[in-house]
C-alpha cells in the first residue's frame, strides 16, 4: 500500500490509526490507495501493537428482556462516540454459560467488559476485573474490589410505586416479585417498607416468579386470586404477565385493577392499556459504563459505584379503586 500511495510504512500505518500529523491531502491520497487495493484493517492485529483492540464486551442475562437490550443500547451509544465496537454475549439464562461466555469476551482481549447481570458470580467477576475493566450495570450480590457499578435505588423505585398507589385509595396492594436476584430482593423489601410505613402491613401479599421463565403466568394467576386492587410488578415483563391474567379472567385495567411495573421500557408505552412504571434510566446507566471502561483504561484505580435515583412515570394502567375495604 505504501508503494502504491507513494509514501513510508509508517505514514501509512499513522494515516490509518487517524493520526492529526499527517496532512489531509497525504491521508486522501492513502485512503484512496487503500481503497483500490480493498484493504481491510485488522483491528485484533492492531491491537497486538497499540495495546488496546477498541472492542468492548457486553454481557447479559436475557435478550428477552427489553431491559437488557435498551441498557445495551445506551453502551453501543457511547461506545461509537468513544470509537469503540461493541462484541455482545448472551447468556440465555444459564448461569454456566454467562460465566463461559465472560470469559470467553475476555480471552478475546476485548479493552473491558459491561455486565448487565447480577446472575455472574462476585467471585468471576473479581477474577474477570484483573484481567479487563469490568463494569456492571445492576444491583450485585456483594460489592466486588476491582469491579466498578452502576445501578438505580430499586428500594426508592419501589416505595414510590406503593405511594402513588397508596395516593390513588388502595389499600389492597399486592407485588409480584421477581427472582432470587439482588434487586429483585430490595424492590421487595421496599414494597414491604413502603405498606409499613403507610399502615398497611396487614395488607401485604407477595408472590414470586422465581427464575423460571413461565412463572410470572402462574404467579399473576395465584395473585390475582386474592383479588388486590393493586398490583406492583418488580419488572414490565411482569406486570404483562398480570395484565394478560387479568384480561384471560375478564378483569378491567385500571377500573378494577391498577397495576405498576419498574424500568420503564418500550414495552410500558405500547401495551394497552399504557403502563404505569417507575423508570431507571436505561440509556444513561449503558453510557455510565462505558465512561467507567474508559476511566479504568486511563489509569483510574479506585472503584466506582453510582446509584441513579428513579422516578415514576403515570400512565394509563392506575386509577382510583372502585371500592376499597
Amino acid at each position: 500500500m505504501a508503494a502504491e500511495a507513494g509514501v513510508s510504512k509508517s505514514l501509512v500505518s499513522l494515516a490509518l490509526r487517524g493520526d492529526a500529523g499527517v496532512s489531509e491531502a497525504t491521508g486522501a491520497r492513502i485512503l484512496a490507495a487503500a481503497e483500490r487495493l480493498g484493504y481491510r484493517s485488522n483491528t485484533l492485529a492492531r491491537g497486538l501493537v497499540q495495546g488496546r483492540t477498541m472492542i468492548l464486551g457486553v454481557l447479559l442475562t436475557d435478550l428477552a428482556n427489553p431491559y437488557h437490550t435498551e441498557v445495551v443500547a445506551g453502551v453501543e451509544e457511547a461506545a461509537d462516540t468513544g470509537g469503540f465496537t461493541v462484541l455482545m454475549a448472551h447468556g440465555r439464562r444459564d448461569r454456566a454459560r454467562l460465566a463461559h461466555q465472560l470469559d470467553a469476551l475476555l480471552r478475546l482481549n476485548v479493552d473491558g467488559v459491561v455486565v448487565v447481570s447480577s446472575w455472574v458470580e462476585p467471585d468471576a467477576l473479581a477474577d474477570a476485573a484483573r484481567r479487563a475493566p469490568v463494569v456492571m450495570v445492576g444491583r450485585p450480590e456483594r460489592f466486588t474490589g476491582g469491579v466498578d457499578t452502576v445501578t438505580n435505588d430499586d428500594r426508592a423505585g419501589a416505595e414510590a410505586a406503593v405511594r402513588h398507589l397508596a395516593e390513588l385509595g388502595h389499600e389492597r396492594i399486592a407485588h409480584l416479585s421477581g427472582s432470587r436476584s439482588p434487586a429483585s430482593r430490595t424492590r421487595r423489601e421496599g414494597y414491604g417498607e413502603a405498606m409499613g410505613a403507610l399502615g398497611l402491613d396487614r395488607r401485604v401479599a407477595v408472590r414470586e416468579i422465581g427464575d423460571d421463565p413461565r412463572g410470572g403466568e402462574r404467579a399473576a394467576e395465584a395473585l390475582l386470586a386474592a383479588r388486590p386492587t393493586a398490583v406492583f410488578a418488580v419488572n414490565d415483563l411482569a406486570a404483562l404477565a398480570v395484565l394478560d391474567r387479568a384480561h384471560a379472567e375478564g378483569i378491567a385495567v385500571p377500573e378494577e385493577l391498577s397495576v405498576v411495573g419498574y424500568d420503564n421500557t418500550a414495552l410500558a408505552d405500547t401495551v394497552r392499556p399504557r403502563l404505569t412504571s417507575v423508570d431507571q434510566p436505561r440509556l444513561v446507566m449503558g453510557g455510565l459504563a462505558v465512561e467507567m471502561v474508559v476511566e479504568r483504561l486511563s489509569g483510574r484505580t479506585e472503584d466506582r459505584h453510582e446509584v441513579l435515583t428513579p422516578s415514576l412515570v403515570i400512565r394509563a394502567s392506575t386509577a382510583r379503586p372502585a371500592t376499597e375495604g
